[in-house]
C-alpha cells in the first residue's frame, strides 16, 4: 500500500498549483464558522503560505494535506489538517473539508480521516487526536463517530452564530493506550 493512500483518496502536500483551490475554499463564508475565520484570505497571503510552508509538525505544530481522488490525481476535493500538534503529550487536533457539496457523502472524508489516523498512529506515533464540532453539524459528528471518536465533553454556548449561541462538542480518539 502507498503511504497516505486510502481506498478512494490520496493525501499529499500542498503545491503552488493548489493556490486556486485554497483561495476558493478559504473564502467561502459557510466554511468560516468551522475555521474561526472572519475575513477573506488574499491570493498574496495564500501564495506566501504555500511558499513558506514547512511540513515538519515538530517545528510548525501543524500539517495540511490536500485530498486527491485516486482516479483524478492533482485535482483536490478538499483538505485535512493536523493542528495544535503537541509533541510532549503526543496529541493533535484534526479538521477536514470536502469543499464541494457534490463531492460530499461519497465516503471521501471518512477515507481521508482513516488514512490520516493511520499516519498519526504509525508515523507520528501520536497518543490521541481530537476535534471540536458544532452541535448542529450532524454530518461531522457522524463522520468522526464512525471513525471511532467519542464525545468527551461539551463547551456550552461556545460559538456565536447568526441564530444565537451554539454548543461545541469535543470528540477524541485514543490511538495508543
Amino acid at each position: 500500500m502507498i503511504p497516505l493512500q486510502g481506498t478512494h483518496i490520496r493525501l499529499r502536500a500542498p503545491e503552488p498549483e493548489d493556490l486556486q483551490w485554497l483561495y476558493l475554499w478559504e473564502n467561502q463564508p459557510d466554511v468560516w464558522m468551522a475555521s474561526d475565520t472572519l475575513v477573506p484570505f488574499s491570493r498574496y497571503h495564500l501564495r506566501k503560505y504555500l511558499e513558506e510552508m514547512e511540513m515538519d509538525p515538530f517545528k510548525t505544530r501543524q500539517i495540511r494535506f490536500m485530498i486527491d481522488l485516486c482516479k483524478d490525481p492533482g485535482t483536490p476535493v478538499g483538505t485535512i489538517d493536523l493542528f495544535d500538534f503537541d509533541p510532549h503529550h503526543m496529541r493533535a487536533g484534526i479538521g477536514i473539508l470536502v469543499a464541494s457539496t457534490t463531492q460530499r457523502r461519497r465516503g471521501y472524508a471518512s477515507d481521508a480521516l482513516n488514512t490520516l489516523l493511520s499516519y498519526c498512529r504509525d508515523v507520528l506515533m501520536l497518543h490521541q487526536v481530537y476535534c471540536h464540532i458544532q452541535a448542529s453539524n450532524q454530518a461531522s459528528r457522524r463522520l468522526f463517530g464512525g471513525c471511532g471518536f467519542v464525545q468527551s465533553g461539551t463547551l456550552q454556548q461556545w460559538v456565536r452564530t447568526p441564530q444565537g449561541w451554539e454548543d461545541q462538542h469535543i470528540m477524541q480518539l485514543i490511538l495508543r493506550p
